[in-house]
């Protein structure tokens, strides 16, 4: 699947300048750092603040991001990923699919413009191994793929009796939802504050095609989320 170039630059500036951002933080905080952390905990769990970014249906998502792990190594780490997100975005024919494109064109009366405004809540489930290097007795730098599920309940909010009559037809419940798999990559860096607590910052970029029946394009994300990190049970570094 293709698609537009604009779309690609959009998704890639953003977590572009994500990560250089991150990458400068990690420069300035390891310079002072260098050294062998001599405490790597065997379990850490993370809760905080997370943005979902979606620029090819305009989709900007604030909300709360979790994640439980474990170290069987210093250098490797098993862990669950969640994620719970809303926002809003505006839905408009050129982002359907070529038939329901065609059928509205052929219903909507001349030089009406057909605009629905849509809240959007989304939740992701991943899983899997990550990465990490500690050269850095003050910051450990972390890897992953990034795979798993997605789930979105999308409501419209038509605002005049055209725009209603098109979401009853494609939405009778008044709502639609869907799940569908998602795949990329992320990474991000822990900032040890003492022993047991970390400030953590991380990035995932991913694909999906959410309401495949519906949206005639797949689409990028872009994951921020930013949070203290608590660093629990016995030094496995020992």
């Amino acid at each position: 699947m293709s698609y537009p170039t604009n779309v690609r630059c959009a998704a890639t500036h953003r977590v572009v300048t994500t990560l250089l951002l991150l990458t400068l933080a990690l420069l300035l905080a390891s310079a002072p750092a260098l050294g062998q952390q001599m405490y790597v905990s065997r379990y850490n769990l993370f809760a905080g603040y997370t943005f979902l970014d979606s620029p090819h249906v305009s989709l900007f998502e604030n909300g709360f991001h979790f994640q439980a792990g474990v170290n069987p190594k210093t250098w490797y780490a098993l862990g669950f990923d969640y994620s719970i997100s809303g926002g809003d975005l505006t839905l408009t024919p050129n982002l359907l699919t070529t038939a329901l494109q065609q059928l509205l064109g052929a219903q909507l009366p001349p030089g009406y413009t057909l605009v629905v405004p849509t809240n959007s809540r989304t939740q992701t489930f991943a899983g899997g191994p990550q990465l990490s290097y500690r050269h850095f007795s003050k910051v450990t730098l972390f890897v992953r793929p990034s795979i798993g599920a997605i789930h979105e309940v999308a409501t419209p909010q038509p605002a005049d009796a055209i725009a209603k009559a098109v979401v009853a037809e494609l939405a009778p419940s008044g709502k639609k939802s869907d799940s569908t798999i998602f795949y990329g990559f992320g990474g991000g860096a822990d900032f040890a504050i003492s022993k047991h607590i970390s400030l953590r910052v991380q990035a995932d970029l991913v694909h999906d095609h959410l309401f495949s029946g519906t949206l005639k394009d797949g689409r990028f994300t872009t994951r921020f989320s930013v949070g203290p990190c608590f660093n629990i049970g016995k030094n496995i570094a020992k």
